[in-house]
């Protein structure tokens, strides 16, 4: 038995995730901003399931939304940095408040509840920490350039960080998925209030009021659970997992252009050393 914390836990993926270790009979800490909203995930686990109220970008209730979690289950096993949300602009149109706020949650919340369970992974030497990042980082749609760059900033760190624990028994992964049927593309999905006409036919179209995606996503999130799991139990995690046949199609596609770009621009970068 294992003890999982899960971020963003009341709806989709996180939401999933929690009931299926908890299906699992594995122990799990489900956190939400609002602790009310996870409250029928946990109650018919009792024993080995918290709910805790947890918003990322509290210090506070990061710390003791740890401390509980060690004080109920000894100790954190898997960690799984999933709150966060969408944030749809031209990069000209955003607003300089509504990407901090983006960065604190998606990013910089991350890295605060990293930081906070590290230690004690360090002392037992295991762990693993899981960072859902988004195969918007790879394919970088229009008006999505400030999603695209806290999810490539979140794999960025996560790379690292995967090389610096690796040693000390302790595993880091991103999890990049596609589209899946969650409210990822309705309640959990902002806009700048700036819309400008130049952009219509780019990031306008991508806006929410012309976005047809929700609703109609292919991914399954219990399905997308599952896999989460049985990577993380694998004997050798992946450092980057892709979730959806549409997230491999997508990188497949992202690979073979910049290789092709690469190889066109090749005689030109080789020729800048001394």
């Amino acid at each position: 038995m294992t003890t999982w914390l899960i971020t963003g836990c009341s709806t989709g993926l996180g939401r999933a995730l929690a009931e299926a270790v908890l299906e699992r009979g594995h122990n799990a800490v489900v956190t939400a901003r609002d602790v009310a909203s996870v409250g029928d995930v946990t109650k018919a686990y009792p024993e080995t399931a918290l709910a805790l109220a947890l918003d990322v970008t509290d210090a506070g209730q990061i710390a003791a939304a740890v401390r509980e979690a060690r004080g109920r289950f000894g100790g954190i096993d898997v960690l799984v940095n999933n709150a966060g949300y969408g944030y749809r602009a031209a990069v000209e149109e955003g607003d300089p408040e509504d990407v901090g706020r983006l960065f604190d949650t998606n990013f910089f919340g991350a890295v605060a509840l990293i930081k906070a369970v590290l230690p004690e992974m360090r002392e037992r030497r295991s762990g693993t920490i899981v960072n859902v990042s988004s195969i918007g980082a790879r394919i970088c749609p229009p008006g999505s350039g400030y999603y695209a760059a806290v999810k490539s900033a979140l794999e960025g760190m996560t790379g690292s960080l995967r090389k610096e624990v690796g040693p000390l028994g302790i595993t880091a992964m991103a999890v990049e998925p596609g589209g899946f049927r969650t409210d990822f593309a309705g309640r959990s999905l902002a806009q700048s209030e700036l819309a400008i006409e130049d952009y219509a036919e780019t990031a306008g179209k991508r806006r929410k009021e012309h976005d047809r995606a929700h609703g109609n996503q292919p991914g399954d999130p219990a399905k997308a659970a599952r896999a989460i799991i049985t990577a993380v139990e694998s004997p050798e995690p992946p450092g980057l997992l892709l979730l959806g046949n549409d997230a491999l199609e997508a990188y497949g596609a992202v690979l073979d252009a910049q290789r092709a770009e690469m190889d066109k621009w090749r005689e030109l970068s080789a020729g800048t050393d001394l």
